[in-house]
Order: C-alpha cells, then structure tokens, then sequence
C-alpha cells in the first residue's frame, strides 16, 4: 500500500515521489539485508512546529519549531582565530568532530549609532507575548528585542543574573529568591517591581499552554512571596538547584510589564505588540510580513546602536539565503542544510554555528494503538532509514545522533546507540503485533491498528513545507515494508495543537534543546501528560520521573552526569523518538554588522552569542 494523505482543511498536493530514495533504499535495505547503522539523535522537531511556534519554556518544542537552549554545557574548542572579525572555518561536510563556530572578538571599539538591522526568520509567531504564545526560535528571537530576561547565559552553559540583580537558593534549593535591579521600567512607563513579577509568573501560569511548563512545578498555594518591593521568593514543590539556567533565560523569565499584561487577557490582539523592559520597543506588526522594533534610549543596561531591528518571516530556506546574497537582509537563521553550505562558501558572510543544541526526530504517540503496544514502536525504529535521512536530507552536514546529547556534552552516554535500517526485524515485530492487536482500533485513522500484515499509521508534520514533504516521502519508502503510512500536513498551529491534545500517530518534531538539561524535563514528567500535555510521547514512567528529580537536585555536573547517563537510556529503551541528527543552527550576517558577540551584562560578563537560532540586539551596530 502506497502512503494515503487525510482530509484536511489545510491539505496540500503531495510532493512528487523520490525515485532516488526508493532506489538506494531497495540498495541498502531491501532483499531483507539487515542493515543495522548506529548513531541517530533525539530532537524538537525537524519540521518548526514545536518550538511551537515554537515552543514554551525556551523551545516548548519546535516542532519543527519547540522551546530550548544549547544542549550541551561542555565549553566550546578554543577559537583558533587571531582576534579578527571573522568566522572560523570548518570543512562542509561533519567529519564526526564537534560544530562549533562564532564570530571572532572585534578589536573595533569605536560602535556606530544608527541602521536598520533586517533579519530574515525561519517563520513567523503567533504572538510575541511570553505569557501567552507558544513561542519558538522565531518568537523567542523577536522576544530577544523588547523583552529581557532575569537570568542570562554565558558561554560554556553557565549563567549570571540579568533583569535581576541577584538569584539566590536556600539551602535546599526548594526555593530560590529574586531580587530585581532599581529604577527600571518597561517601556509603558510602569514600574518593574516584585508586584510585576508576581503577576508574570502568575499570568503563565493560568496559560492553558504556557502553564503546562509552570503548574507543574509549584503548589497551588504559596508559590511566591514578595518579600519588599524588588525581591520576591519563589517556592517550588522540588529541590531545583538549576532554575535559572533551565528556566530563567528563556520565555519564563522574560519580563513584561504589568499592565500590557492585563490589557492582553481582554484584547488578543494585543499579543502582537509587546510591551517589555528590552533595548528595542515594539513599532509595528504585519504577520507573515514584518515586525518593526525601534531603539529603547533610556534602556537600563547602557547605549543600544541600532535605530531599529525587523523581523522578516521567509517559509523558503533558498529565498532566505537569496534575499541575504542580494542585499535585502543584513542576517538570517536556518536549519537548511543547503542554505549552511552556501553560507560557508562566501567568505564576507560571518557565521554562528553550533550543533549543541536541539535533535531532530519522529516523535510518537504511545497512548493509543498501535503504538502503546513496544513491539509497534520498535518495528518503526528499526524500519526508520536513519542513514538515507542523513545523507538525502541532512546531506552529511549534521552529525547523526542516537541521544539529546552531542558526544562532548559530559552527560553523553556512549553505551546508548540507537537502532534503524533494519526491515527484516520490524516485519517480524510487525507480523507478531497484527496476529494479536490487529482488530484494535487506530483512534487517530478510525481504522484498524492492521490491514494485509501491516501496522496503519498517520504521519504528521507542519507546513506547506517542500522540505517536509521529502522527509515524508523518505521516511514512508523505508517504512513501507511493514506500515501503511497516511500523510497529514497541517499548518504549524494546528500541528502544534493535535500533539499537545494527543491527536496524532507519529510526526517530525525537533526538541531537547535547553542549555541546561533540566530545562527540557518538560519533555519527559508523568506530570506534563494531561487533556493538553508537553509531554508529547504521553508516555509515564515513575522511575524515570524519580532520576529527573534527583537530577534537579544535584547542583554540580560531576553529580549529575550519571543520572543523566541513566535517564538517556531510559529514553532510548523506551522507543519514543527516532533521531535523525543533532540540529545544526547557522545565525548568519554580512560583512558590515559587528558587536553580535558582545552583548554583556551589567558587571560586564560576556554573555552567550547565540543558542538555538536566536540571537540579541543590545550590542549590535552597522557601518
């Protein structure tokens, strides 16, 4: 049976088929060779949809968009550069070797006030609203402008007070006390106090989804207490010795005043202008077209250069990348593979690249058949064609990932290797699946689980998407052997919508991408599954809830790098998520912007350039 698309109000044409996939795939892994590759990653999602819109809590998941930060709290290789502006270089094609490049310290101290910084994004947000939108790398990244954070990242995956002056634990890190910087207000001309901290917390915390990151994780009653005007306590239902980091430099600890806030909750539309603390204010909105923020000049943390910074949302990688060469864009973000070896090839471009971040995978549904049932689960690992997927889609640029953490990252278990490309062991599984759960029912199809000895399956992802659409058709040449594959293409809302409601089989995703892995427990608790889950796979586990705590309660990397080894296999032996690669991000500018890597905080740290696509504003300028 070929792949089948469902009625869908948002269904497109699908894409021509891949005649050159079904050929290496009949190569590779057809006449039954068993053809077992190592090596896959765990990830957001490869389609922008769950960042949703990118994703809650950093990276809520991108599906192909979803809520995180750098993966890895390794430190970077040394820069080998000779303190030009620059970029250092690597070979197009990973070797195996750790991506990691930035824009080298400048030695030009003299920054110019003035221009228009325009930035291409992979796509556009629903809202710019912490509170209240799913933000994903596109949304966070326009929310880098007008919002600032309490917490701030450095280098190597450690973190200093930002927004806030101080953020202090107790003893058993169960509670974690802020204090704010005096004399700040937002842009609204309200006052940042412990009153407007308070109202932030509680405002995502009543989220529908935006409070599944929160709820969670504090008591119904007595979750803050303002201790006088700039400080208040937050108290947490477990010891968690890395909050700041996990959570306090993304969208939960951004900061927005008050009173927009409250003129939000009675006006959506209210959403698309945000109203924070930040180097840049909000100017102007046209969704799907551009965002317009204007320089802050009495900004708290000292001079902002730029006049202005706007956000242009571009669906096509190719067209992004042109519209850079032909002088219509100043800096871009992408995942595209092809767009990143373009980018390498012109030396005037500066680069930001790092695969420390985010995994791209299948993600699938275990709460209803057939994929609550392992054996169905571990039939479409071992069907998944991992290797072609790299090679075809990837194009041997991303390093191949078997775990959500790249080998470097101290908390890399290497006895963790993850299976694919093997038909002949999914039949089997399948064959055995069918004789004794076929009758059940698919809920997602309203089918049966199995029609002629193969599992029936949806697969779902987020578009319109030509890309997307090639991953389905790839991914369905190598399943096919055992499944019958129904496509869905939806656009990334509602995509984003039917996973948090549990409403799909399988789909691409792209996650895991919190500087401190903490940050992505979101992902894996019993306590995130509910009528709206975060997480997504629905799958609970009590021990592994257990060794996630444990972990949050262990402050030093040394102490948590075992706990973290456990949970990893966990993972894999739980057949959740098919990886594919660890994400590669590429933050991308022309010759005449400087400063991206100079942001500092106020006692002068240097701060991290750039994580998971986004990047800020407040140290850049243009000449």
């Amino acid at each position: 049976m070929t792949a089948q698309r469902r009625s869908s109000n948002h269904r497109r044409l699908r894409g021509l088929a891949l005649p050159l996939v079904a050929a290496l795939l009949a190569a590779s892994c057809g006449g039954g060779d068993d053809d077992a590759a190592p090596d896959d990653q765990v990830a957001d999602d490869d389609s922008d949809a769950a960042d949703p819109d990118d994703q809650v809590a950093d990276d809520a998941a991108d599906p192909d968009d979803q809520v995180a930060d750098d993966d890895s709290s390794g430190d970077p290789p040394a820069d080998d550069s000779d303190g030009d502006s620059g970029t250092v270089e690597d070979d197009d094609e990973s070797d195996g070797s750790p991506v990691v490049e930035t824009i080298a310290p400048e030695v030009n101290t003299d920054p110019v006030f003035g221009g228009t910084l325009r930035y291409g994004l992979e796509a556009d947000s629903n809202g710019i609203n912490p509170a209240a939108s799913s933000l994903a790398v596109s949304g966070l990244m326009m929310g880098n402008a007008v919002f600032d954070t309490l917490a701030a990242l450095t280098p190597g995956g450690g973190w200093v007070p930002y927004l806030a002056e101080s953020l202090t634990p107790s003893d058993d890190f169960r509670s974690w006390t802020v204090k704010l910087r005096p004399d700040i207000t937002f842009h609204d001309g309200t006052p940042l106090n412990a009153e407007a901290l308070v109202i932030n917390f509680e405002s995502q915390r009543a989220h529908p989804l935006v409070g599944l990151a929160v709820k969670p994780f504090f008591p119904e009653e007595g979750a803050t207490t303002i201790v006088d005007d700039l400080t208040v306590t937050y108290n947490m239902l477990d010891p968690d010795a890395q909050w700041p980091s996990a959570s306090l430099a993304g969208q939960l600890g951004m900061v927005a005043s008050p009173t927009w806030l409250e003129a939000a909750a009675a006006d959506g539309s209210l959403n698309q202008a945000p109203v924070g603390t930040g180097p840049f204010m909000f100017d102007s909105r046209s969704e799907d077209s551009v965002t317009r923020f204007v320089r802050n000049d009495t900004w708290w943390n000292g001079d902002v250069f730029l006049d202005a910074v706007e956000f242009f949302p571009v669906i096509d990688p190719n067209a992004l990348v042109d519209l850079m060469f032909g002088g219509e864009l100043d800096a871009l973000h992408t995942t595209n593979q092809a767009s990143i070896l373009d980018l390498r090839d012109d030396e005037s471009v500066q680069r930001v690249e790092s695969d420390a971040s985010e995994e791209s995978f299948a993600m699938i549904n275990s709460s209803v058949p057939p994929f609550d049932d392992i054996r169905a689960r571990r039939a479409l690992t071992l069907a998944a064609p991992v290797d072609l997927y790299n090679e075809l889609i990837a194009l041997g640029v991303n390093r191949p990932a078997d775990q959500m953490f790249i080998p470097e990252s101290p908390f890399y278990n290497p006895d963790v290797k993850q299976e694919h490309d093997d038909p002949d062991a999914a039949i089997a599984l399948v064959a055995e699946y069918c004789a004794e759960r076929g009758a059940d029912e698919n809920t997602v199809l309203g089918t049966p689980t199995c029609t002629d000895g193969k599992i029936n399956m949806e697969l779902q992802w987020s578009g319109p998407s030509v890309i997307q659409t090639r991953i389905a058709d790839l991914l369905d040449e190598g399943w096919k052997v055992a499944f019958n594959v129904t496509f869905n293409e939806l656009l990334q809302d509602e995509h984003i919508a039917q996973t948090a409601f549990g409403q799909f089989n399988v789909n691409t995703w792209r996650q895991f991408g919190n500087a401190n892995p903490t940050g992505d427990n979101v992902w894996l608790m019993c306590r995130t599954i509910g009528g709206i889950s975060l997480n997504w796979p629905r799958f609970c586990d009590e021990e592994r809830d257990a060794l996630i705590l444990e972990t949050m309660a262990t402050p030093d990397d040394a102490g948590r790098a075992p706990l973290l080894q456990e949970l990893v296999q966990k993972v894999h032996d739980d057949y959740l998520y098919i990886l594919f690669n660890h994400t590669l991000w590429e933050n991308a500018f022309v010759e005449n912007v400087h400063g991206v890597c100079a942001r500092t905080a106020p006692d002068g740290t240097l701060l991290e350039c750039a994580t998971n696509g986004r990047s800020w504003f407040s140290s850049v300028w243009m000449d």
